[in-house]
């Protein structure tokens, strides 16, 4: 993880004992799930995705589309609540995705994506929680 202090942090042992050890691979470790394997993949009901771990909102509803990936896909995240950096692993060059509350990993945002933005924010489901609208 960055050494960037964040406003919500938590020691590496409150963290394995708040997610599940898939959320804690993904999110505080960079793994990544397999692909298809989220309900929250097919989920079209109007509402917010926020962060696992902090609780953060993210991403809304009417901003996911369908990429065909795999992964739960938007154009455009809630402002100021994802920021970026430059990953390097599996040699390649992607741009990762975090959560700018609590730095937990998300997944990558792609230049290939839908107008307006043409950003596809490829986001892991087990690092989200969805929040129907009421």
């Amino acid at each position: 993880m960055s050494s960037r202090e964040f406003p919500v942090s938590r020691t590496e042992a409150e963290w394995r004992a708040m997610l599940t050890p898939e959320q804690y691979h993904v999110m505080r470790a960079h793994g990544t799930e397999r692909p298809g394997s989220c309900g929250l993949l097919r989920e079209k009901r109007a509402g917010t995705f926020a962060c696992a771990g902090c609780g953060q909102p993210l991403f809304v509803g009417d901003r996911k589309f369908e990429s065909g990936t795999g992964w739960p896909s938007f154009d455009t995240p809630v402002e100021g609540s994802t920021e970026t950096t430059t990953d390097r692993s599996l040699g390649m060059v992607r741009t990762e995705v975090h959560c700018a509350r609590c730095g937990s990993h998300l997944g990558h945002v792609f230049p290939d994506g839908p107008p307006p933005t043409g950003l596809r924010y490829c986001i892991n489901g087990v690092a989200l929680e969805f929040l129907p609208s009421e």
